[in-house]
């Protein structure tokens, strides 16, 4: 199943499919050797759906209450005012589709890479033998849409890091592959 963002990919990116815990190198699941380019894996498309939905019911319950208090408290002319969250809706709706597809991570030989950012693009390179523990949290609202989000803690603060939106399987599977690759790692040092 893909999970890759429909963005195009770049020059030496390859766009990330999900597979199991034995995938080959090169399909996004695998580490890469050190020095070849990383194949990116983007996230599913179920995280744009969530958020895109949480904006319409928040920024709508919003309109809503201001339309309903303006109406009876000032005067039905003033409740024109709730369209206002409206144009801030679509604005909102364009930026999260912008900030889903920029964030991607790719798994390498030593090290993880998560990439993400909109007009500050920010690369994070969590080495697996600094790794001290890999969460997998799922909220109330990402078990309805079938999400899970890993989240790194390093040895320092500074370079915890955090995939959010991932499949659960994907998520366990990676949480698994980290921690026995930190472990790896670490008790080589």
């Amino acid at each position: 199943m893909e999970t890759g963002s429909p963005r195009d990919a770049g020059p030496g990116e390859t766009a990330g499919a999900t597979g199991g815990a034995g995938a080959a190198e090169g399909t996004g699941t695998g580490p890469v050797s050190a020095g070849a380019e990383p194949a990116w894996t983007g996230l599913p498309p179920r995280l744009l759906r969530m958020r895109r939905l949480l904006l319409v019911v928040w920024l709508g319950a919003a309109a809503l209450a201001t339309g309903l208090l303006l109406g009876l408290l000032a005067a039905p002319a003033w409740a024109a005012f709730a369209l206002l969250p409206l144009p801030l809706m679509a604005w909102g709706w364009v930026l999260l589709g912008r900030n889903w597809r920029s964030w991607r991570y790719a798994e390498r030989a030593d090290d993880l890479l998560i990439s993400r950012g909109v007009l500050w693009r920010e690369e994070t390179v969590v080495p697996y033998g600094r790794m001290q523990l890999v969460e997998v949290t799922s909220g109330p609202v990402e078990r309805h849409f079938g999400l899970a989000s890993v989240q790194l803690h390093t040895a320092a603060a500074a370079t915890d890091a955090t995939i959010p939106g991932l499949d659960p399987a994907e998520a366990e599977r990676l949480r698994d592959r980290l921690t026995e690759l930190g472990e790896a790692r670490s008790a080589g040092l």
